[in-house]
Formats: C-alpha cells, sequence, structure tokens
C-alpha cells in the first residue's frame, strides 16, 4: 500500500489518543520553542510548526498562547532533550525522547517503566541505528496540483519520496532536510497539515495480538508519563 499509508495507518493506532495525554505535550513543545527563539511565529520557524501540529491535533487557541506567555516569562522552565533506548517484552526495540527539567526524575521514571512492564533501558547508542530519522509533511492535495511539477521542486529541498492517496500527501525527506523542505513548502505557497520528525524502524518486525498487547502495556505507561514526547517503536 505504499510508505504514506503504513506512516498514516500508524498515526491513527497511536494511543496519544486522549486529550488529557497529548495536550500537555503539544504545549511543552510550543514552551521550547518560544523558549529558545522567541514567541513571536512570525519570526520563529520552529515555533510556527509547533504551532501547527498543535492545531492539527486541536489544542484550543487559549493553551497555545498560555504555553508562549510561560515560555517568554521570567519563570520560564528550562528544558533539556534526552533520549532514551530499551528492549520490551518480546525483544520489541524502543525509542523514547524526552524533554525535561529533572534529568533526574526523568532517568527514574523511565527506567521503572521499563523495569515494571517486562523491559529493559539499553546503553544510549545501542539501537539508535535501528531506527531513521525522518521529516514528514502531510498537506491535502489541491485540484490544479501537479504532483510531479511538485516533486522536482521539493528534490532540490531533500525530498526522498512523496505519495498520495485520497487526497492527502505525504511527503518523506531526511531528517537534516526538515528546515529546507519546510521553508520551501512556505515559498511554494502550500499550506501544511503536520510536520514531523519521526525515527521508522528500518526493519520492522511482526508481533502476534497477544504480544502487542503485553508491548502496549509498556507504551502505556511511557506515553502516560510527562516528561515523554514521543515514543518509537520497530512493530511492523
Amino acid at each position: 500500500m505504499g510508505r504514506a499509508f503504513e506512516y498514516r495507518k500508524a498515526a491513527k493506532m497511536k494511543r496519544w489518543g486522549n486529550m488529557s495525554r497529548v495536550f500537555p505535550k503539544l504545549a511543552k513543545a510550543i514552551e521550547i520553542a518560544a523558549k529558545a527563539g522567541g514567541g513571536d511565529p512570525e519570526m520563529n520557524p520552529v515555533l510556527r510548526t509547533a504551532i501547527l501540529n498543535a492545531k492539527a491535533q486541536n489544542l484550543p487557541k487559549t493553551n497555545i498562547e498560555a504555553a508562549i506567555k510561560r515560555a517568554t516569562g521570567k519563570d520560564a522552565k528550562n528544558y533539556t532533550d534526552v533520549n532514551f533506548e530499551g528492549k520490551g517484552p518480546h525483544g520489541v526495540l524502543i525509542f523514547v525522547e524526552c524533554a525535561t527539567d529533572n534529568n533526574t526524575r526523568t532517568v527514574a521514571n523511565v527506567k521503572m517503566h521499563f523495569n515494571k512492564n517486562g523491559g529493559q533501558v539499553v546503553p544510549t547508542g545501542s539501537l539508535e541505528f535501528m531506527f531513521d530519522r525522518k521529516a514528514i509533511f502531510e498537506f491535502d492535495k489541491k485540484e490544479n496540483m501537479d504532483l510531479e511539477e511538485l516533486e522536482l521542486e521539493l528534490i532540490d529541498s531533500g525530498l526522498e519520496e512523496l505519495e498520495e492517496e485520497d487526497g492527502l500527501c505525504i511527503a518523506f525527506a531526511d531528517y537534516t532536510d526538515f528546515g529546507n523542505m519546510n521553508t520551501k513548502f512556505e515559498e511554494l505557497g502550500i499550506e501544511l497539515k503536520k510536520a514531523e520528525l519521526k525515527r521508522v524502524t528500518n526493519n520492522p518486525q511482526e508481533f502476534n495480538e497477544e504480544e502487542q498487547e503485553e508491548i502496549g502495556k509498556l507504551l502505556e505507561k511511557l506515553e502516560d508519563d510527562d516528561d515523554v514526547q514521543a515514543v518509537f517503536t520497530n512493530m511492523a
């Protein structure tokens, strides 16, 4: 069915369906972007992208404004990016991205989630090569849009693959070309629905229903953690 279909299916299946879980993470991404590059989206492309993705998940405008206000206030928190790699039940590989203002707390919590749910954290760098970092962009196909011509326009900005299904277009590029691609879409006047950096497994593995259920318990605990921003696995 194509990589775009698989990506979209994974997006639909993700466990962040609960707004009480996803909203704080979206707000934190906005805070981090605003603190790093300023609270004006017009002058801060990273903040623009964070707001775009927040709106795609229906984060209310008041939450977005509150996050920017917190980031630009005198009591703004300092967040640090920290990643964890681990193995879960049935040998599933898991990559966890966190943003934390208390590294000691985050390390203890992530290790606890793994240990209590049939997994273990492994040394940093052990599994990273099993995932490809990709920039992924979603947008709607307009009536007059020529996708072959668009591909030619985007190739110089890093496009690796462009797929379309049922009017939804998904463009893939290496993560290092995220900024170039984002800028090109703006130049072309293409309104993005979502722009994300993802870790995509380069060796997907199949797990049966029972195994997926056990794995899901660990993933749910990780995704429930306030410091965890994203969780990636090698599940097909």
